[in-house]
């Protein structure tokens, strides 16, 4: 991957909701990782840096979700980046809590991020790493649901699975990796 990209909004209301998923996962990473401080850049907070040998771009879009694709469009023209190098990490509502599944394209899954980017790039063809979120019991709570704000103790799940998943790291740089994979906290 050159690109990883989270996905979540910009305010400080935001900083722990479930739609933020992707924003504490890079924070956890460029954290781990003593990744430069982000800068205001493509429509986001950017920065970049090395890990594993790999010299990556790192984005939070600042669109709010529902444009994200307007700001990963703005780096992929700049720095000339495939769709195929690109990894966009967010909340999934169809995958567990303490899970995250790794894909190649597919469906937006009613993503509005997801969708926004499959816009302005005109393709599905990228990578997601799909942080599990759980659904709420009634479908008309979705939209209240995402903007609410992890309890502590999901927090803390979640720590442990960013860890679980800086530990995999490896897996998601490697570009001989072709197939879709997933891992739970049940699994370490």
């Amino acid at each position: 991957m050159k690109l990883i990209v989270a996905l979540g909004n910009p305010g400080e209301q935001y900083l722990r909701t479930r739609h933020n998923a992707g924003f504490l996962f890079l924070d956890h990473v460029v954290d781990r990782y003593g990744i430069a401080d982000y800068q205001a850049k493509f429509k986001g907070a950017f920065t970049k840096g090395t890990i594993e040998n790999k010299d990556l771009y790192f984005l939070k879009p600042l669109t709010y979700m529902n444009l994200s694709g307007n700001s990963v469009k703005a780096i992929c023209q700049f720095y000339k980046i495939s769709s195929e190098d690109i990894l966009v990490i967010h909340d999934d509502l169809d995958v567990p809590l303490g899970t995250i599944k790794i894909k190649k394209a597919g469906s937006s899954g009613g993503h509005n991020g997801i969708k926004s980017i499959e816009q302005c790039l005109g393709t599905q063809n990228f990578w997601r790493l799909r942080i599990g979120i759980d659904r709420p019991p009634l479908k008309e709570q979705v939209a209240d649901y995402v903007l609410s704000n992890f309890t502590n103790h999901e927090i803390g799940h979640l720590a442990d699975l960013y860890d679980l998943a800086i530990e995999k790291f490896s897996l998601l740089l490697d570009e001989s990796t072709k197939a879709s994979f997933s891992f739970s906290l049940q699994e370490k």
